[in-house]
């Protein structure tokens, strides 16, 4: 079990840093006074841009062995 999460971060880890992150926008706190009146915050954004990947299909044929099954009859004893 932990060798698949391990194998599941990894493999997390090498998706994110297959993307180019730029940040757009810089974060905000809020300005908060005691008083039930505050200012919103503003979160930071990003744009991300994904790794181009081509996928396609091709036809192969693949030898399948012969599996001969014997099925016993239900009355044998």
């Amino acid at each position: 079990m932990k060798k698949i999460l391990i194998l599941l971060a990894a493999a997390g880890g090498l998706g994110l840093a297959a993307c180019d992150v730029d940040q757009t926008k810089n974060a905000q706190l809020p300005d908060v006074d005691v008083d039930v009146n505050s200012t919103g915050g503003q979160l930071p954004e990003f744009n991300v841009t994904p790794p181009e990947v081509s996928v396609g299909t091709e036809n192969k044929t693949v030898q399948v062995p012969d599996v001969d099954v014997k099925v016993p009859a239900e009355n044998a004893q």
